[in-house]
């Protein structure tokens, strides 16, 4: 079970990437934003998805982080992955996969504040949460490029 855990915790591979593990991991929740767009849900429906992806990622990054050892490392990227598709709660374009994204992958990279603050929390909330706010700003701007488009 465990090995099954950190399969999906390295994001069945992905973050085993030599070159930027991180946003080659964050391919992997893709798909995932992509249901929500063409789900047929509303907003209360996708951010319940969306919750509910983001507690399940916690008692994964948490149990591998154990597994491989250090903070936070590297290869992990079920937090990537599964916050990506809160910056598509509430749209229906598929460019807004595109623009969350990268969206995400700025916040998530360069951790503006609040962000920044929270980086001292350990285990697998410490290591969500900086994903999870990441992913909040990014659906926030990616509302207003969307809006004024």
């Amino acid at each position: 079970m465990k090995n099954l855990i950190k399969w999906v915790a390295v994001g069945f591979g992905t973050g085993w990437s030599p070159v930027m593990p991180g946003t080659v991991g964050t391919l992997v929740g893709l798909p995932l934003a992509w249901g929500l767009i063409v789900s047929g849900w509303g907003w209360p429906m996708q951010s319940a998805v969306c919750v509910v992806l983001s507690l399940i990622a916690i008692p994964i990054c948490g149990v591998a982080e154990k597994m491989i050892g250090g903070k936070d490392p590297g290869c992990i990227v079920a937090d990537e992955y599964l916050t990506l598709p809160i910056t598509v709660i509430g749209l229906t374009s598929p460019w807004a996969l595109l623009s969350g994204f990268v969206l995400h992958r700025i916040f998530d990279i360069t951790k503006p504040p609040p962000i920044k603050q929270i980086q001292d929390i350990h285990g697998g909330f410490g290591i969500v949460v900086d994903d999870f706010l990441a992913a909040l700003i990014a659906l926030g701007l990616n509302h207003l490029l969307f809006h004024f488009l």
